[in-house]
């Protein structure tokens, strides 16, 4: 194995992870208005779906980084990006004017499950905690 080998999936971990790290971290510190934001959207039960949504995003990207249940970190994230992803950038309901920016952050959030998809088919890499 060469160390482009080695490395690249640690560093695709890292950067996957990085996004969710930052979220989940700026989600307890902006607890209030991103609990107003996602009432409006109507998610139901929104205080509980906010500290479940904390918890995945700073747990599950932990997992993510350090390598260790990664397969099973990946999986969590992706399917809890599905409603996430439908629910805060459903372009298709926006005019004109609104629509490219929610069409840019849907298909980034496509692409970052996609990215999450690798890890979860080729697993955390050899630079990892594995216990998958």
């Amino acid at each position: 194995m060469n160390v482009l080998s080695a490395i690249a999936p640690l560093l695709g971990r890292i950067l996957l992870a990085s996004l969710f790290l930052w979220s989940g971290y700026g989600k307890i510190g902006g607890f209030e208005h991103t609990l107003g934001y996602m009432t409006s959207k109507g998610v139901p039960l929104a205080n509980i779906a906010l500290i479940v949504t904390i918890v995945v995003e700073l747990g599950a990207s932990v997992l993510l980084v350090i390598g260790w249940r990664a397969r099973l970190a990946a999986l969590v994230l992706f399917v809890w990006m599905i409603p996430v992803t439908i629910i805060f950038h459903n372009f298709w309901t926006l005019a004109a004017d609104a629509k490219v920016m929610q069409m840019v952050m849907f298909y980034k959030n496509l692409a970052i499950m996609g990215g999450l998809l690798m890890v979860v088919g080729m697993g955390p890499g050899a630079m990892s905690i594995k216990k998958d």
